[in-house]
C-alpha cells in the first residue's frame, strides 16, 4: 500500500522487541531424562506408525494411512464409474431418486451399498420417501441401483457409456 507521501508501508524501519525479562519466579524447566525418553519413543511409534500405513496402509487406516483418493493418480484408460438410484414407473420411465428427491446424498447412498446388495427391499424405503416428497407423482413399479460406465481414451471420453443394473427391486402395491 503507498501511503500519500509516496512512501510504502513496508519502506519503515523494523522495530525488534526484547525479550521480557524473566524474573526469579519464572524458572526454566527442564524435562527429566526420563520425560525425554518417553517424549522420544512417543514420536518414534507415531513415525513407525505414519511409515507403515504409507507402505501398507489404505483408507481405512487413516490418520496413519493415505486416502487414495488424493495420494494416487487414477489410469487415463479406466472407466468413470457413476452410481445412480432410479424407480420406474409402470410406462418404464426412469425418475432420478438421489439428492433432495428422497433426502439422501449419493456418497451417503454408496456407502450402504453392500447393506443394499444384501437385503434389496431397503430399495423400498427409497420408494416411500419419494412417494411422501412428490404425493402428485406417478407410482413407481420397481427401484434399481443401476452404474453408468464412461470410457475414456488418454483421459478423454470416448462417447461410449454403458449402464449395468446392480440390484433391482419390485415394488408391491401400496409400498
Amino acid at each position: 500500500m503507498t501511503r500519500l507521501d509516496g512512501r510504502r508501508s513496508y519502506d519503515g524501519p523494523v522495530l525488534s522487541l526484547s525479550p521480557p525479562a524473566l524474573t526469579t519466579e519464572d524458572e526454566v524447566v527442564r524435562l527429566s531424562p526420563g520425560g525425554r525418553r518417553a517424549r522420544l519413543a512417543a514420536v518414534v511409534v507415531v513415525l513407525a506408525l505414519l511409515l507403515a500405513g504409507t507402505v501398507w496402509g489404505d483408507d481405512d487406516s487413516f490418520p496413519f494411512g493415505p486416502f487414495r483418493m488424493y495420494s494416487t493418480r487414477a489410469n487415463p484408460d479406466t472407466p468413470v464409474v457413476s452410481t445412480r438410484v432410479v424407480g420406474l414407473t409402470p410406462a418404464g420411465t426412469e425418475v432420478r431418486l438421489s439428492g433432495g428427491e428422497v433426502g439422501l446424498r449419493r456418497a451417503e447412498f454408496e456407502g450402504q451399498l453392500p447393506r443394499i446388495e444384501r437385503d434389496p427391499s431397503l430399495l423400498g424405503l427409497l420408494a416411500h420417501s419419494y412417494a411422501e416428497h412428490h404425493p402428485d407423482a406417478e407410482e413407481l413399479v420397481a427401484v434399481q441401483v443401476v452404474q453408468r460406465r464412461y470410457e475414456l481414451a488418454d483421459g478423454v471420453r470416448t462417447g461410449e457409456i454403458s449402464d449395468r443394473v446392480l440390484i433391482e427391486h419390485q415394488l408391491e402395491a401400496g409400498e
